[in-house]
């Protein structure tokens, strides 16, 4: 699949707590890669208004990781077909034309959980 075409920016809302579909290459190092789903997790007035061309997400792997910056995602309602991980710390700042399509959006707690991980990663504490 071809993601670089993307969504229409100006039809589709984008908002914090979708999973979408993003072609995360090119990389370097240790960045995650490839073709996979992502947590949008922009502020909801930024990533819904259309001024604003990026957005940030957290990708997802199906690789367990230990601790608050690999919080559990759960299958079905996000999208996703099998348990998976927030990968934390790995935030990124994507162009919303990048986003393939949408899958779904987490629950409530595992937002919850995503936020107390970036909170940590992002010394917000």
């Amino acid at each position: 699949m071809d993601t670089r075409a993307g969504l229409d920016s100006q039809k589709v809302k984008l908002h914090r707590g979708t999973l979408v579909l993003v072609d995360l290459n090119p990389t370097v190092g240790h960045e995650q890669r490839g073709l996979r789903p992502c947590v949008i997790v922009s502020d909801p007035d930024v990533a819904g208004d259309q001024r604003f061309p990026i957005l940030c997400v957290v990708p997802v792997t199906g690789k367990a990781g230990v601790g608050a910056l690999y919080p559990s995602l759960s299958a079905g309602r996000s999208g996703l077909l099998k348990k998976s991980f927030a990968l934390v710390d790995q935030l990124r700042s994507i162009d919303k034309r990048t986003v393939g399509h949408t899958l779904g959006r987490v629950e409530r707690g595992e937002m919850e959980a995503i936020d107390v991980g970036l909170r940590l990663y992002l010394g917000l504490e």
